[in-house]
């Protein structure tokens, strides 16, 4: 079936049914994304953990700023 003759038969329909089919076909799209999203996995909250170390003089102030602080 081509689009030409698909947007013919939904140029005849009356407005109510062109609103049914605008709808369905978003419903389409939405499970089209939704396949293609379920394959990918989130990341849960803390996996990262002990990847990074932070060294013990973190939270010192930088010399950079010494002038600023004074």
């Amino acid at each position: 079936m081509s689009d030409l003759s698909i947007y013919i038969r939904m140029f005849n329909l009356p407005n109510h049914l062109k609103m049914e089919i605008s709808e369905y076909l978003d419903f389409l799209i939405s499970k089209k994304t939704q396949k293609k999203n379920s394959g990918k996995k989130h990341p849960k909250a803390g996996c990262m953990r002990g990847t990074f170390k932070m060294s013990p003089d973190f939270d010192e102030p930088l010399d950079d700023f010494k002038e600023y602080m004074e």
